[in-house]
């Protein structure tokens, strides 16, 4: 069980206090990165590990979210569903259950993340049942955000909750490998972000404003992206799969490389290259690692955002095979009915549209 929570009066040794001349020299140093800009020279390229390349990509589409004022007693059913869902309890009290955990109490300023989206259920308290969601006034606030409200005599919870996908399958090995649930302060105790995260939305769910429901979404986005990377930074350096793949300092680099741009045509030697390996070592520690060659790697990553292309965009089979860098529909189709055994026009009829999440409920 993992953790996050918003302590009011924080006090985490990573917050680092710059004296005058530090933050003269940090204004400084902005202002240049300002002014450089403003010129037409491309800036100086800066190194970053390969996870950090996966997440500077990182999007949430499909995002559904509800602010939520429930008065005890009120229980509501999360079935499951291929998304992330998420929950942050702002006040009053709350109680979430999985059938692998059981009952686990939410305090003010706790953060819940279900990456694979299991079936839960979150109450006023343990013992109440059934489905109070039949019983509560929902108001649109915009197209993906809504205000619910039960109305009573009892305590005020007071939460927001979000259903949301990935915007692309970078992620997606990644949030396979996480546990079902996190939940805790654990994960995020060296990130000098994540408290302060917490409390300014306890602060904006407590009194919303113009736009706070914007503003809660962006702390949701930015939440979720930071607690992945402190979930992987807490995790046990494996010797095989794609967690040691992405830690890989040469490997990384060429897996990153395929996941932000798949639709490039790779060769084994330009992988090779990004991985300042020569082509034979490269294979060799590519297949050790994950278990498959990186041909093999990149079709199957390719078909799996095919399908979401297929069954979420609208796009036509010829549009897919173009952004996925085949020469012709034709041979895409061949690709794609070999690794998932079934045509990808029988995949765009029957997996049409968006998925409606209902703001997660």
């Amino acid at each position: 069980m993992l953790c996050l929570r918003a302590e009011s009066g924080w006090k985490g040794g990573c917050v680092e206090q710059r004296s005058p001349l530090a933050c003269r020299t940090l204004g400084i140093y902005i202002g240049q990165m300002l002014d450089h800009s403003s010129r037409p020279s491309s800036p100086p390229h800066i190194p970053m590990d390969a996870l950090s390349e996966v997440l500077q990509d990182f999007r949430l589409s499909g995002v559904n979210y509800g602010r939520c004022e429930l008065r005890h007693p009120w229980s509501i059913a999360f079935p499951q569903q291929p998304l992330l869902r998420f929950h942050f309890a702002s006040q009053g009290p709350c109680w979430i259950h999985t059938e692998v955990q059981g009952w686990q109490e939410l305090h003010a300023g706790d953060l819940v993340l279900l990456p694979q989206g299991i079936a839960h259920r979150l109450a006023s308290a343990p013992d109440v049942m059934g489905d109070s969601l039949k019983g509560c006034q929902v108001t649109k606030l915009g197209s993906n955000v809504c205000e619910v409200v039960r109305e009573g005599t009892g305590a005020t919870s007071t939460l927001f909750c979000g259903s949301m996908a990935l915007g692309a399958c970078a992620l997606n090995p990644l949030i396979t490998l996480m546990p079902p649930i996190i939940k805790g302060c654990d994960v995020a105790v060296n990130d000098p972000i994540v408290s302060p995260l917490l409390a300014a939305m306890t602060a904006e769910a407590a009194q919303p404003q113009m736009g706070s429901a914007t503003i809660l979404s962006r702390m949701a986005d930015l939440l979720t992206a930071r607690l992945i990377r402190c979930w992987v930074n807490c995790t046990g350096a494996p010797t095989t799969g794609w967690l040691a793949a992405i830690r890989d300092p040469h490997i990384g680099r060429a897996l990153a490389a395929m996941h932000r741009d798949p639709g490039h045509n790779w060769t084994l030697e330009s992988l090779a290259g990004l991985a300042g390996q020569s082509r034979s070592i490269f294979a060799e520690r590519f297949s050790a690692v994950l278990g498959e060659g990186a041909a093999r790697y990149l079709a199957r990553l390719r078909m799996q955002l095919a399908r979401e292309l297929l069954g979420q965009s609208g796009m036509s089979v010829a549009e897919v095979a173009t952004r996925l860098g085949y020469e012709s529909e034709a041979s895409f189709a061949r690709a794609f009915k070999r690794i998932t055994s079934v045509s990808p026009g029988v995949v765009r009829r029957t997996i049409s549209g968006r998925t409606d999440m209902d703001f997660g409920f």
